[in-house]
């Protein structure tokens, strides 16, 4: 049986340390961290949502999957795939419009397979997910105005 391992980053330049995550999956180990940053907000608040990710291969991933993977000669990220062409992809994080890419099969480390949330894990096949997750990647060339509502009904939620 695999465990689950508590690491708490997922974007980090201590090759040390991305190693042992890189190498407890490929072990087959399931690893849980705690992702840094806001670049996949709102599906991860940074200090409370943790990632639980498996190793996966390649050829199983599709458009929407959230995978772990490492840049060029750099860090481990945690993005959402935009789109797949042949035997590259393209990523985008939630909280983000840029698409990077194309980035290929090799780089890939794992996919997300849940969140854990307040204690609870959320199943990325949970229907619930699966559409608020493929809604807000449709919504990805929206979603600055989306920030702009959201700032305006903060702004009008201070003066009350």
């Amino acid at each position: 049986m695999n465990h689950l391992h508590n690491n708490k980053s997922e974007q980090t330049t201590d090759s040390s340390f991305t190693l042992d995550i890189e190498q407890l999956l490929k072990q087959g180990n399931v690893i849980r961290i705690k992702p840094q940053g806001t670049s996949m907000y709102p599906l991860f608040v940074p200090g409370r949502d943790e990632a639980c990710i498996e190793r996966t291969d390649f050829s199983s991933l599709k458009r929407g999957d959230v995978i772990l993977y490492r840049r060029d000669k750099s860090i481990l990220v945690l993005h959402r795939i935009w789109k797949i062409t042949g035997n590259s992809f393209y990523m985008v994080g939630d909280n983000q419009t840029e698409i990077e890419g194309p980035l290929r099969a090799d780089q890939v480390r794992g996919k997300l397979i849940g969140v854990i949330r307040n204690g609870h894990f959320i199943d990325v096949h949970n229907p619930l997910y699966r559409i608020l997750s493929g809604l807000w990647l449709w919504l990805r060339p929206l979603r600055p105005i989306a920030w702009k509502i959201t700032a305006l009904f903060r702004r009008l939620k201070l003066k009350h």
